[in-house]
C-alpha cells in the first residue's frame, strides 16, 4: 500500500460521538479526552498540532508518525478514550471525516477553524477561554510541520 511521505501527511480530522450524545459536556469526560490525546502524542504515535473537544465531536489537526496510518492514529484516540472511559455503551459513530492538509494556507485555516469552533457553537466568547482546546493548552501541542514552512519568509 502506498503511503505518502511523513512530511506531507498532516490531516484535519473530525469524529463524532454515537448518536451525537454530548458526552464531552461532562468535564471529567472532556479532560479524559484531552489526556488521551496527550498520551498518544507523548508516545509519538502522532504529532498533535491543534485540537478542540466539543460536546459531541472532536476536531484534530495531526501528523501521524511514519509507521502509523491515519486510521491507526484515530483508533488510538477513539479506542484509547473508550477504554479509559470504561462505559458499556457505544461511544463513537463509525468512521470519521478527514482531509489532508496540502499547504500552509490550509494549515492556518484548519487551526483557525478548530480554535473558533467553541465560539461558533456559543460555548465561549473568545478562543482563549475554552478549556478543551489547543488555543488554551498551547504547551500540549506540537509545532507546525517543517515542510509547511518551505517558501515562507
Amino acid at each position: 500500500m502506498y503511503r505518502a511521505p511523513q512530511e506531507v501527511r498532516t490531516y484535519f480530522t473530525t469524529f463524532t460521538t454515537a448518536g451525537r450524545r454530548s458526552i464531552f459536556q461532562v468535564e471529567e469526560n472532556a479532560e479524559l479526552m484531552v489526556n488521551t490525546l496527550g498520551l498518544y502524542r507523548a508516545r509519538k504515535e502522532f504529532a498533535l498540532h491543534a485540537f478542540v473537544v466539543m460536546p459531541n465531536h472532536i476536531h484534530v489537526l495531526m501528523t501521524p508518525a511514519p509507521q502509523v496510518s491515519l486510521e491507526e492514529a484515530i483508533q488510538f484516540i477513539k479506542g484509547g478514550f473508550s477504554f479509559r472511559m470504561e462505559r458499556k455503551f457505544e461511544v463513537w459513530e463509525q468512521g470519521h471525516f478527514d482531509k489532508r492538509v496540502p499547504d500552509r494556507a490550509a494549515y492556518d485555516a484548519c487551526v483557525a477553524y478548530i480554535h473558533r469552533n467553541p465560539i461558533a457553537a456559543g460555548l465561549a466568547e473568545s478562543e482563549d477561554v475554552y478549556r478543551y482546546s489547543s488555543a488554551v493548552r498551547t504547551g500540549e501541542i506540537d509545532p507546525m510541520p517543517d515542510w509547511l514552512n518551505v517558501g515562507q519568509g
